[in-house]
């Protein structure tokens, strides 16, 4: 194992900073979780891109927000501007649940404290900061900017707020995956002379958001990619009317995942925010110099002797690509990273295996070696020119797409390349299984092949006793909905899993994820859910009720009560008693459940599922 400095990590202080030898600060990013030096903490990605470029960059990890302010002025002010995030995850998912409770721990922080991050670290961090350095650029990043760049609903604060460039006054947002938008921007900043102030950010840079006066509207350039610009209803539109919303949203969503995108624009007030389209997906080149930067992949010094969940949880686990084509109705991933695949190459992925073998406490067990999805590494349209043109959010629902490449012989390679290295005793896979993909059939014999071959090595091999699905549901009404696939294709998998388990003398077990509450679920469908679990013998474990996050499908169905794309009615569980109502069903087998759940059934009229469920007893 090697021996770390502290100055093997990028400074969070004076002192760290003058280890350095620097004297003065290019960029300062404050941040909202704890700093982990890891690839899958977005503070140090950042931090570390711009180290690359020749930057002098400091992390100020959870400052403290509620004293003199000191940690705002620590390090004063930098030459190009202040980075600011609010971590890993949206701050109000990270910090309730469903019900609106506090978490148990906050997994970024740590011991897990509450108290370390506010609500909402995007708005109130660089509302400080604009107080104190008024003239000092300050560029929001990370999900929570990413997901509320334009309006949207806030189920913590049950309204529709506009865009967070507007309450928190920055100077320019970063969505999505920040790595190209942040190099960029430095890039043209260190061209400007003497200090450098929020007029000087550059206003084309893609993927990235801003505010501009209604009335400069009309002078802005064209659209660089000749898609043209997209002009949303306004904000104040959106609050008097939910139709107005839920009809912007799918024209968000269908933007994002477009290859080459229109710019988006949207009123608030007498402002417009500016959305420029995203990058083309990075290259694998460009994605592996992100992941081959000098991370220590530790928790910084000044954590010693203290548990950061999140990243015990990742610690021995490798992502090997990103971006996620499942589109499902629930989920930020592909908002937040996009449909289109990008896969790191096989010595990239190998250099990262081999710095976790030399980890002291590394016993050769990797926790996962997968990704936004167990099995979409190295997947893509077959005929690019048509990827191009698509618009739709997800190539796998409602069927698969035909120029979708379903080829697993490149990740079966990753998985051998791996097991065959020095050190490494297993390699589990942690990341959900797309059973759909392993049920698909293509025109092609070898990629079905290649398939079959996966799925008995992914069961025979890579698992730790339990596989990880996510159906969701078992109604297929729920799960198109969803953008799930139908539940028979659940039946038929676990029929193969058993089958290949039985074979081999192995008793594992299918561990299947369920959502209740979502946007067109009913009591009755959980009811049916409830006997279908039953006959398959589960008893239910990892269950969740819905929760609407911003900038997702189900999101602005929960909210609006129509489905973005259809515009027709759909039913949502929302008082906290209907929520219940719902969730008790999960656990039907719970003797202190019985009581509640056959009078539910008795009301809904479903007296032929209290004999299913308890026998006629």
């Amino acid at each position: 194992m090697k021996e770390y400095k502290l100055t093997d990590w990028l400074p969070t202080t004076k002192k760290e900073a003058e280890l350095r030898g620097w004297n003065e600060l290019d960029v300062i990013i404050f941040s909202g979780d704890a700093y982990v030096d890891h690839p899958s903490f977005g503070a140090a990605v950042i931090g570390r891109m711009l180290e690359a470029k020749g930057l002098k960059v400091a992390i100020i990890p959870q400052p403290n927000w509620r004293d003199d302010l000191r940690d705002f002025k620590k390090l004063g002010r930098p030459r190009l501007f202040f980075g600011v995030s609010a971590g890993c995850m949206d701050s109000m998912v990270n910090k309730y649940t469903a019900n609106r409770r506090l978490r148990s721990e906050d997994a970024y922080t740590p011991d897990g404290r509450h108290d370390m991050r506010p609500e909402y670290p995007s708005i109130v961090y660089t509302q400080i900061l604009k107080k104190l350095y008024p003239d000092v650029p300050v560029v929001l990043g990370g999900i929570e900017a990413s997901l509320r760049r334009l309006t949207h609903y806030d189920y913590w604060e049950e309204k529709l707020r506009p865009s967070i460039l507007v309450e928190s006054g920055a100077d320019l947002l970063i969505y999505g995956m920040g790595e190209k938008p942040i190099t960029e921007l430095s890039e043209r900043l260190l061209e400007v002379e003497g200090e450098v102030h929020a007029g000087d950010l550059p206003h084309d840079i893609p993927q990235t958001a801003y505010l501009i006066p209604q009335k400069e509207v009309a002078a802005l350039p064209e659209n660089p990619n000749g898609q043209g610009d997209l002009t949303l209803y306004s904000h104040e539109e959106c609050l008097k009317d939910k139709k107005k919303q839920a009809q912007n949203f799918r024209h968000i969503e269908e933007e994002s995942n477009r290859y080459a995108a229109a710019r988006i624009l949207q009123q608030v007030g007498k402002q417009t925010v500016v959305t420029n389209p995203p990058y083309p997906p990075m290259t694998q080149g460009e994605l592996d110099m992100s992941f081959d930067l000098p991370y220590t992949r530790l928790p910084h010094p000044k954590y010693k002797n203290k548990r950061i969940p999140a990243y015990e949880m990742i610690k021995f686990s490798v992502n090997i690509h990103r971006g996620c084509f499942g589109g499902c109705a629930f989920c930020t991933i592909s908002a937040h990273q996009g449909k289109f695949i990008v896969s790191r190459s096989k010595e990239s992925i190998l250099k990262e295996v081999k710095a976790i073998a030399e980890m002291p406490d590394f016993k050769g067990y990797l926790s996962d070696l997968g990704g936004p999805s167990a099995n979409m590494y190295q997947m893509g349209g077959k005929d690019t020119a048509l990827c191009r043109r698509c618009k739709r959010p997800s190539c796998i629902h409602p069927k698969v797409c035909p120029n979708l490449n379903t080829d697993h012989q490149p990740l079966l390679e990753i998985y051998h390349a791996v097991d065959s290295l020095p050190g490494i005793k297993k390699s589990f896979i942690g990341s959900g299984v797309r059973y759909d993909l392993l049920l698909h059939q293509s025109k092609d014999a070898k990629t079905n092949q290649s398939t079959k071959e996966y799925t008995r090595e992914l069961i025979t091999r890579h698992v730790s006793g339990r596989l990880k699905v996510a159906p969701e549901h078992t109604s297929d009404k729920v799960l198109y909905l969803m953008r799930k696939p139908p539940f028979e294709q659940f039946y038929e998998f676990k029929r193969i899993f058993d089958k290949i388990n039985k074979e081999a003398g192995l008793r594992q077990q299918i561990i299947p994820y369920f959502i209740s509450s979502h946007p067109g679920c009913t009591e009755e469908d959980m009811a049916e859910l409830a006997v279908i679990t039953k006959k398959l013998d589960f008893h239910l474990e990892q269950v969740q009720d819905f929760t609407p996050t911003p900038m997702t499908v189900s999101t602005e169905a929960w909210y609006t009560g129509l489905h973005p794309y259809t515009l027709e009615p759909v039913f949502s569980a929302k008082t906290p008693r209907e929520k219940l109502a719902q969730r008790m069903f999960f656990f039907w087998y719970k003797p202190e459940e019985r009581k509640a759940i056959i009078n539910e059934l008795r009301k809904i009229g479903r007296n032929d599922l209290i004999n299913k469920l308890y026998g006629k007893s």
